[in-house]
């Protein structure tokens, strides 16, 4: 496959990726407290649709891997975003408890598949581009806190179904472009077999699941502390999530070349000792905000250690990408599932609550210590192995037809990197922000302009409902707006830099 063909795949792997990940994240987040407000379910109701997706998930995701490594990876990744929007399509439309447990089936199932595929075909790409993780996670990212921003300030007005409904249409969007984008033939003959992928794997795997079951059990303890102990409503609780989501898009690629200086294990140990320095602050914390900030150091660990793990993942896979990211996707999934079910468990009571963040925290600690020697067992270089360079890059051609074309690459490259410039891309948003206000200011329907010098608004007015449906719009899109602004800087200053 061409340098052309290579670059257009990895873009739609991770359009793709922010286009499921942002919905997938807000359905978790509202799913629980919608089928509670609005279908009447009971606790235990509530907890069977959890764990129904959870173990279609799970039992179906070492069935995606072994098709990942047979059938074409991007075909795969859009059957499983179908499925995934057909979900949404049930929650959207269900009058009852019933198809929302079919609904919660074809989630797990759609859900295993695409992020499986997703995973694999982007390991394809380690050998041109060995920050590939590091950049999907960005971008499932910046899919999240979109995501949040948009469904959160509109669910006042459209309600939780038409969140879903919005949900489902993205989902369709990452199918057709993973159908878009080339993918890479699928070679199987050779490839090591799930036997030899789990004893190979094995220490990492424990190592990955032991840590997501801390993290995923202290994120928990975060949002149910929020909920219950500081008595916030929804759009309070997504105010504190969000700043760590923003995070996630920005900095895994800078985080990339601190990796490639000081080495895999050292990031998974600070990164580790990060988390666990979180989860002992939040049995302290005074207050939301520091919870916020909080919040934010321990996403920059996920930030770091998310990509390398799966890095690690993927380069010891060989060509059994597919089996390798379903025994990952698993191994996560387990951990997840035993962290969050034993945090509820414990959140009970004032001693449980901190028994579960100092249980976390140790356990934190106990993978920061062992962590050199999974990842060596496992048999992957200390640093990232960077991309060889093809000729081309090796030495320019002084004249004659090679030279132009090598000329013409750069020409291209260049034209590539100056769209890529954040500050430039902002400019162009905050142009057509200001212009498009200002036409509604002139017919009375800017939401900055009612914000500023209209007025006075309580609280509901800024975060739930402002009115007429072009104030609605004006309010999502200037906290998209924002953020966006906070993202670009972030982006521009901590942009990565040569090592």
């Amino acid at each position: 496959m061409d340098e052309v063909a290579q670059k257009r795949r990895a873009e739609a792997n991770r359009l793709a990726a922010a286009l499921t990940k942002g919905p997938a994240e807000v359905l978790d987040f509202l799913l629980p407290i919608w089928v509670g407000s609005q279908l009447g379910a009971s606790a235990a109701e509530v907890g069977a649709l959890t764990a129904l997706e959870t173990l279609v998930s799970f039992v179906v995701r070492p069935i995606a891997g072994s098709l990942a490594d047979r059938y074409d990876r991007g075909r795969l990744a859009a059957a499983g975003a179908v499925l995934y929007g057909l979900s949404f399509v049930l929650y959207a439309v269900t009058p009852g408890m019933g198809i929302a447990y079919l609904a919660a089936v074809l989630g797990g199932a759609g859900g295993a598949l695409f992020w499986v595929a997703l995973r694999a075909r982007v390991g394809e790409g380690l050998a041109e581009d060995d920050a590939a993780f590091s950049k999907l996670f960005a971008a499932e990212g910046g899919g999240t806190w979109i995501a949040f921003v948009a469904g959160l300030t509109a669910i006042a007005w459209i309600d939780y179904r038409g969140v879903f409904w919005l949900g489902a249409v993205a989902c369709v969007v990452a199918a057709v472009v993973l159908l878009t984008a080339k993918s890479a033939p699928v070679r199987e003959e050779g490839a090591p077999r799930f036997l030899q992928l789990g004893r190979r794997m094995r220490p990492m795997l424990a190592l990955v699941a032991l840590t997501v079951l801390a993290e995923a059990g202290v994120a928990l303890l975060l949002l149910l502390h929020l909920q219950r102990g500081y008595q916030l409503k929804l759009g309070e609780i997504a105010a504190v999530f969000i700043p760590g989501f923003i995070v996630y898009s920005f900095l895994p690629d800078y985080l990339h070349g601190f990796v490639r200086k000081v080495g895999r294990t050292r990031v998974l140990s600070l990164a580790m000792v990060s988390s666990a320095t979180f989860a002992v602050g939040l049995s302290f914390a005074p207050s939301p905000w520091v919870l916020a900030v909080m919040w934010i150091l321990s996403a920059a660990a996920f930030a770091a250690a998310i990509p390398v793990e799966q890095a690690v993942v993927a380069e010891a896979a060989g060509l059994s990408l597919g089996r390798a990211m379903g025994i990952y996707e698993s191994a996560a999934l387990l951990g997840a599932t035993i962290g969050t079910f034993l945090a509820g468990r414990l959140y009970g009571s004032d001693a449980g609550w901190r028994i579960a963040c100092f249980g976390a925290a140790a356990l934190l600690l106990f993978g920061s210590f062992v962590v050199r020697g999974a990842v060596r067992r496992v048999g992957v270089a200390e640093f990232p192995v960077e991309p060889a360079k093809t000729p081309s890059q090796k030495e320019k051609p002084a004249s004659g037809m090679i030279g132009e074309a090598s000329q013409a690459a750069e020409s291209v490259k260049a034209d590539a990197n100056k769209r890529a410039n954040p500050l430039r891309n902002w400019s162009l948003h905050a142009a057509i922000y200001v212009l498009a206000q200002g036409v509604l200011a002139i017919a009375g329907y800017s939401w900055p302009v009612e914000a500023l010098f209209g007025g006075p608004h309580d609280a509901d007015w800024y975060w739930n409902s402002s009115g007429h449906w072009l104030l609605n719009l004006g309010r999502i899109w200037t906290f998209v707006f924002v953020i966006d602004t906070v993202w670009s800087l972030g982006r521009t200053v901590l942009k990565k830099r040569p090592y």
